[in-house]
């Protein structure tokens, strides 16, 4: 009992270290007063600062171009990817699998800085470099989420439907696409959120007057702190965690816990 006792104390206290510096920035970006310890009362004054901001609304809509652009065209790049990898025998399947793990389980650091060594080789940096950039280190997430469902399709049923005279494109829409839909939706969503608060990676392969939400906030508090950073940062948890939320209900309907 007693160690039952303990061991949801030491959880409520992870916990707590987690999400209360969170807590505290959502209640002082409601905050009337520029005062870190003084409660001046509940205003939306700062988020009125903050979309009337040129600076952080160039960043934001410079970052929802970047997130969806790479999150779809990694969703389409990698849900085909993962198609070819089904197709493989098992040796080359494990290598290319292998192989997609890699930026899974690499720096951020070290695959910015590489990437950025690669860029300035070959080309300037600029939004294109830091899109190619998202874009690479989504298509694995992409590929994880569908190879799975991949995994549960059945290959006599689309085989059956191409002997009975349907057309590959119109057997894959048919048979493949409503088993793997779910793994696509949820690949597209995991790239929306790796991409949308991505700092490491994208600090080191923008160019001059490219800025996403992340590297402005960067920028910005070196300046020092102001109120509309505290609205922004609340803003953009809140958006991660609808995301999460999302993706975890999906999960929920797809597996459901029998008893």
């Amino acid at each position: 009992m007693v160690k039952k006792i303990l061991s949801k104390c030491y959880l409520g206290v992870i916990f707590l270290f987690l999400y209360l510096p969170i807590f505290v920035l959502i209640v002082l970006s409601f905050n009337r007063s520029k005062s870190r310890v003084v409660w001046g009362g509940f205003t939306l004054k700062w988020y009125q600062s903050m979309l009337l901001d040129e600076t952080i609304m160039e960043a934001f809509f410079t970052t929802l171009k970047i997130t969806l652009s790479a999150s779809i065209l990694a969703t389409i790049i990698g849900t085909l990817a993962a198609i070819g990898i089904q197709a493989m025998r098992r040796k080359e399947k494990a290598i290319l699998l292998g192989a997609t793990n890699i930026p899974l389980l690499n720096a951020d650091i070290v695959t910015g800085i590489s990437m950025m060594l690669l860029f300035v080789r070959f080309t300037k940096l600029g939004f294109t470099t830091v899109l190619i950039a998202h874009l690479t280190f989504n298509i694995p997430y992409v590929i994880l989420n569908v190879m799975p469902k991949l995994n549960q399709t059945s290959k006599s049923a689309y085989e059956a439907a191409l002997d009975l005279g349907a057309t590959p494109i119109y057997a894959f829409y048919k048979i493949v696409w409503p088993d793997i839909r779910s793994g696509v939706v949820s690949g597209f969503l995991m790239a929306v959120t790796m991409s949308l608060d991505d700092f490491s990676i994208t600090y080191f392969t923008k160019g001059a007057g490219v800025n996403t939400l992340s590297t402005m906030l960067y920028t910005e508090l070196r300046k020092g702190i102001r109120p509309e950073l505290y609205a922004l940062s609340a803003l953009l948890f809140g958006i991660a965690l609808i995301l999460l939320f999302v993706i975890n209900f999906r999960s929920s309907k797809r597996n459901p816990i029998h008893n």
